[in-house]
């Protein structure tokens, strides 16, 4: 098959080199790509726009950030395009319900877990819907593992809520901790605590800024999805909202290397 993959970032091109693996041709749409982009994409066929893509493609897989994966189905859609449409962004069921009347009966629903598949038994893509099984058979190699679920059409969005709720929300709650120490003049004192009665909290705190400093920008749109998703199942969603403004703050960090945590401090407390 030829399968399209937009955009292949990090994660999306790992997901396109476990198609290439499974020896499928994938292609992607060059136009406004970074050059870290372009670098990453280059063993797959490139395409000079979104038509092109398109007109040849069988299925498309999105991995975008959260807060353009509305508009990126949309585009495709638009474009006339009938074939299988996997949404793999960190989005609401709500979201994906809506993601999936735009695109019509070739939507699959799709939730990535762990980090871009790089090495075997590290990445999941679970999948829900009619077609999941279908998705799933076009990954027979490479290091994606592609798990397909059972119940609603937006099981996997679901899925991927609950997860990143603690993984990225526990993450959050932690640097805000430091950021409050900090600004009360107690960091020091809260130190010598965590040693003595929550050993690794330090190292951790440390761990946490330099794995979530460079992509708090995305992380700031799943977490207002994920508040979404609790206040839709009747639980509170603002701490996740707070989490949300916490990792928009950060989002200065973007383009430079993993931040250690006194430089992650300031950027959260420079509004204060």
């Amino acid at each position: 098959m030829r399968i399209g993959v937009l955009h292949p970032g990090e994660m999306g091109v790992s997901v396109a080199q476990a198609l290439a693996d499974s020896g499928h041709e994938v292609g992607w749409v060059r136009n406004d790509r970074s050059s870290a982009t372009q670098a990453r994409a280059a063993p797959f066929t490139g395409f000079d726009n979104l038509a092109e893509l398109l007109e040849t493609a069988q299925a498309v897989i999105s991995v975008c950030p959260p807060h353009a994966a509305e508009a990126q189905a949309r585009e495709v859609a638009a474009a006339g395009f009938a074939g299988v449409y996997v949404d793999a962004n960190a989005v609401s069921p709500a979201t994906a319900a809506r993601i999936a009347e735009v695109v019509g009966a070739g939507y699959v629903d799709a939730g990535i877990v762990g980090p871009p598949a790089l090495t075997p038994g590290t990445t999941r893509m679970y999948v829900s819907g009619p077609r999941a099984e279908e998705v799933q058979s076009w990954f027979g190699a490479g290091a994606l593992t592609v798990v397909r679920m059972a119940g609603d059409l937006t099981a996997a969005s679901a899925l991927k809520m609950a997860y990143a709720a603690y993984t990225k929300g526990s993450s959050a709650l932690l640097l805000a901790v430091n950021a409050l120490a900090e600004a009360t003049g107690v960091r020091d004192v809260l130190a010598q605590e965590w040693a003595i009665s929550q050993p690794g909290l330090s190292k951790r705190s440390e761990r946490t800024a330099a794995a979530t400093s460079r992509k708090a920008w995305r992380f700031a749109g799943e977490m207002q999805e994920i508040s979404q998703t609790f206040s839709e199942a009747g639980l509170p969603g603002e701490f996740h909202a707070g989490a949300a403004q916490l990792y928009e703050r950060m989002a200065g960090l973007k383009d430079l290397p993993a931040a250690e945590l006194e430089l992650v401090l300031q950027h959260l407390l420079e509004d204060l």
